[in-house]
């Protein structure tokens, strides 16, 4: 089970989007996830007549490292650090480590 899924909100801890927020996309193999509005970069496209695609400079997402994003916690306001645990009807579910309150409900 991972810690971060698809539609979690996220807070960027290190880098140059630091204290960023956003919704993860896509999970990616290799510890990678995909966050909307984080870690843009300009990618330069040519033009395809035949697809009727204009060319220039697009903004394009990219990856981001799993251990550089912490789950956002609305109870306390800022990021968290995630853990999982067993309950007692075999569920196995994804709590907040400082608060200690469930992730899935």
């Amino acid at each position: 089970m991972n810690k971060i899924r698809k539609g979690d909100s996220i807070v960027v801890r290190t880098g140059k989007d630091k204290g960023k927020r956003g919704t993860v996309v896509e999970v990616q193999k290799g510890n990678l996830v995909l966050v909307e509005g984080v870690n843009l970069v300009k990618k330069h496209v040519k033009p395809n007549p035949a697809k009727g695609e204009a060319g220039g400079i697009v903004p394009t997402a990219l990856p981001i490292q799993v251990s550089n994003i912490g789950l956002f916690n609305a109870q306390t306001g800022r990021a968290d650090r995630v853990g999982l645990k067993l309950l007692e009807d075999g569920r196995k579910v994804r709590f907040f480590k400082s608060t200690n309150e469930l992730v899935d409900a």
